[in-house]
């Protein structure tokens, strides 16, 4: 019987710290949606609708102006507006690194990047597009080979797919004594294996390149993740 972890809930970059970041700037709070919502352009029920939010879905909420209502930060940088009575808000900050480097967005360059320092280095790929077989950081990427290259960075030569990457390192056998760089392994029913991999970057963050998520991104250890993880390698 394949073993699942236990674990904890996402949304966007908590506050990550390394050799390569030196400011934290707070996004807003954490949120919870405590039922099915709308998300609007502007505080009134006559806005154009920009998403439906799930009950329980994880947001990052600001005050605004109208009591009635809260900001929601967008991925787009946009604030959006949902109904307050809709939203349980959590006393955390979340927080976004900004880097001191100047390098191309394009093509980052970090000299030096450890184990301490490769959350924050993975960051600075977000976005990169999802492509199976893909071994490009910046044009396109799958999720083993994402993981396969941000090790190489710090000179450890992983295995091309997921399956096999799970047999390599140090196991890790409880979720709470995960570390910010280890890796996580999730199960895929439709192939009896494993199929899908990402690094654990702190705070019950991964980040990964996904599918499901338009490419490299980051994502919290819902329900969904927490079923079908089985493995975790350092």
């Amino acid at each position: 019987m394949r073993k699942v972890f236990n674990s904890v809930s996402i949304l966007v970059v908590m506050g990550l710290t390394s050799a390569a970041f030196a400011k934290k700037s707070v996004l807003g709070k954490l949120g919870q949606t405590v039922e099915k919502a709308t998300i609007v352009a502007a505080p009134t029920t006559r806005a154009r609708v920009y998403y439906h939010a799930k009950a329980f879905e994880y947001l990052i909420v600001n005050e605004s102006k109208t009591a009635a209502w809260l900001k929601v930060k967008l991925k787009n940088g946009r604030d959006g507006y949902i109904a307050s009575k809709s939203v349980a808000k959590l006393p955390y900050d979340v927080t976004a690194s900004q880097p001191v480097s100047t390098a191309s967005a394009n093509q980052p360059q970090f000299d030096g990047v450890d184990r301490t320092s490769l959350p924050g280095y993975a960051l600075k790929f977000v976005g990169t597009p999802y492509v199976w077989g893909g071994d490009d950081m910046n044009k396109g990427i799958d999720c083993s080979g994402f993981v396969k290259k941000l090790y190489g960075k710090i000179g450890i030569d992983l295995p091309r797919t997921a399956s096999e990457q799970a047999l390599v390192g140090k196991p890790i056998t409880n979720v709470a004594d995960l570390r910010e760089g280890d890796r996580l392994y999730f199960w895929e029913n439709k192939r009896n294996k494993i199929g899908h991999t990402g690094m654990y970057i702190g705070n019950g963050y991964f980040i990964h390149s996904s599918r499901g998520r338009n490419g490299v991104d980051t994502s919290y250890l819902t329900d969904k993740w927490r079923k079908i993880l089985v493995a975790a390698r350092r």
